[in-house]
């Protein structure tokens, strides 16, 4: 019986439908505590019984990389990779590897200084939007739409004792309608699509932040085009949010590597945890 391990810091939605689903199936499932996990360099693969497949559900962006790492050391097979992992969770280099594998992407610019970032800006012009380059629900996105407000957020991101608040990732505006795309990647195969729209008074449109969902059409463009994102950052279980531009159509602006759908499953008519859970056992370690 293939034993399959859902590794958390915050036991959600998610986690549970992971667990309730591989157990449906048949599965022997556990879930363990990342915060519980203790790794050596002299550990060894049978140290820690954790199963043939370990799904890294961390909320904690560092404690999941990490983590990864540990257990790819001991051999366990994780999903996502360590590389998968590191690629999507930080901005900048999600950006980067898009581009470099010719995906439709929001323009980006990156500065590493404030006033780098201000040259930029100002030479660029408004409206644009800063972003913390590691972040998720939308914490710390800020649209610039004049210079005050812009040299006000740069002043306060350089109070933060944070060194990755010193690298500035400044990205075009989007002129499009008020949603976006999040497509969910399992393998090779685009289990669903829903638009998110933003919540009343919120141009960001995280469901975690109100945002509504609504399931979306998967035509043959979106698919190729979230699949092929997808690849470019090392593949396995995703997130990859799109956005319609008006001029362009569709632009790649992130990749989620722990993957939330807790929104898409309220409108989804797939089955989102039994496509993962099905995912994670076609490559536990045999």
């Amino acid at each position: 019986m293939t034993k399959v391990c859902i590794i958390y810091d915050k036991v959600r939605f998610e986690e549970k439908a992971l667990y309730d689903k591989a157990a449906e199936k048949g599965l022997q499932a556990q879930l363990v505590d990342a915060k519980t996990v203790t790794v050596s360099t002299d550990s060894r693969p049978g140290d820690l019984a954790l199963g043939d497949v370990v799904m890294q559900r961390s909320v904690s962006h560092y404690r999941g990389l990490y983590l990864t790492s540990c257990l790819e050391f001991l051999d366990y097979p994780v999903i996502n990779r360590f590389q998968v992992a590191e690629t999507c969770g930080n901005k900048l280099v999600t950006s980067l590897v898009l581009a470099k594998n010719n995906i439709p992407t929001p323009r980006t610019q990156f500065a590493f200084s404030a006033e780098q970032a201000m040259d930029l800006i100002q030479k660029t012009g408004l409206p644009l939007v800063l972003k913390p380059i590691v972040g998720s629900w939308g914490r710390g996105v800020f649209p610039l739409r004049d210079e005050e407000t812009a040299s006000m957020i740069i002043e306060m991101r350089e109070e933060n004792d944070s060194p990755l608040s010193r690298i500035y990732y400044v990205q075009e505006m989007i002129d499009r309608p008020p949603r976006d795309i999040r497509c969910i990647v399992v393998g090779d195969r685009v289990v669903t699509a829903i638009y998110r729209y933003s919540a009343e008074s919120e141009w960001r449109t995280n469901v975690a932040r109100g945002g509504k969902a609504e399931l979306a059409p998967i035509t043959k463009e979106l698919e190729d085009m979230a699949l092929k994102a997808a690849k470019a950052v090392g593949g396995g279980i995703l997130g990859v949010d799109l956005m319609e531009d008006k001029a362009r159509g569709l632009v790649v602006h992130e990749v989620n590597n722990t993957v939330e759908f807790r929104g898409a499953a309220t409108v989804s008519t797939t089955d989102i945890p039994g496509a993962m859970i099905d995912y994670a056992a076609s490559m536990a370690r045999k």
